[in-house]
């Protein structure tokens, strides 16, 4: 284990990931549960890009890193074939719990799943494959994170994340920002938990760059990737899903009090701003999204 670190519900966590974690084990996971349809949908269509481009091998032991409900292991699964393994982590009790379940009831022999905090724990080691979809971002030190995943892989073993690039090119999430952020000031203080460093902490190339060097990966390297993601069946499902999840949603949630009194303007104001994103009848409301596919290696010979 990592020193600074101390135990939560049984498992080694760092302290400055600890309220992360207290919020994708409680409010965050029921509202992802709420929205999964859409979240689900919209966040496979990077990862499978980035499968794509940096695919796991037959035989390989792959590594899926802040897995959540455990459709990338099952994906990842498939890849590796009944001789392979795929390993599902997450620092969240409930995202696994529901994991397991639903690889057991799809008779998924090859996947198994950890509750733990990567920055906090030291992984098993043979990994041939590590991947992340939309997991990285939040770490509060990504660089021992990942340094952990690089001592968890064997030499030459293969890196893959999928991460959000920056906001300007992330309509499906920014636009409620900003409307929002007229409504509400976020607060000095709070007493609910938060997401941590957010979904845009590696959008920098640079950054994430210097974060794989800093973790001892080598071959590093960033493809754009650019496909839109549906919001919402409706204006009204999108509108519903931009105020419970990402950063317009966290705002509102920390905010509490003044977000309830200023609740009719904001969903006036969020419903004007996403209603220019509605598409033809039944096609509901689609948004532009912008990704990194992140691939690196493990130093030596694989």
């Amino acid at each position: 284990m990592t020193s600074g670190g101390a135990r939560v519900g049984g498992r080694q966590v760092v302290l400055s990931n600890e309220v992360a974690i207290a919020a994708w084990n409680g409010v965050l996971f029921d509202r992802f549960v709420r929205f999964r349809h859409i979240v689900t949908a919209g966040l496979s269509a990077h990862g499978l890009r980035g499968l794509r481009l940096h695919p796991p091998r037959r035989g390989d032991r792959a590594l899926d890193l802040g897995c959540g409900f455990g459709d990338t292991t099952r994906q990842l699964a498939g890849l590796v074939g009944p001789a392979g393994e795929a390993v599902g982590v997450d620092a969240a009790e409930r995202f696994i719990d529901a994991a397991r379940r639903e690889a057991a009831e799809e008779g998924i022999a090859n996947a198994r799943f950890l509750v733990a905090d990567v920055q906090a724990c030291e992984l098993d080691a043979g990994f041939d494959y590590a991947f992340s979809r939309f997991g990285t971002m939040f770490f509060a030190n990504p660089v021992i994170a990942l340094r952990n995943v690089r001592r968890a892989l064997v030499p030459g073993g293969r890196l893959c994340m999928v991460v959000w690039r920056r906001k300007l090119d992330n309509e499906w999430l920014h636009r409620a920002e900003r409307v929002v952020e007229q409504h509400l000031t976020r607060p000095a203080t709070t007493a609910e938990p938060t997401c941590g460093p957010g979904p845009f902490s590696m959008a920098d190339a640079d950054t994430t760059t210097e974060i794989l060097v800093r973790a001892g990966f080598e071959d590093i390297s960033l493809h754009r990737c650019d496909l839109e993601i549906t919001i919402g069946a409706d204006l009204d499902e999108a509108v519903d899903f931009a105020m419970a999840l990402g950063p317009a949603g966290e705002l509102i949630r920390l905010s509490a009090i003044q977000a309830e009194a200023r609740r009719s303007s904001i969903v006036a104001s969020v419903h004007k701003a996403l209603a220019e994103l509605e598409g033809p009848d039944g096609t509901g409301v689609r948004a532009p999204a912008s990704s990194w596919v992140v691939g690196a290696r493990s130093p030596g010979e694989s």
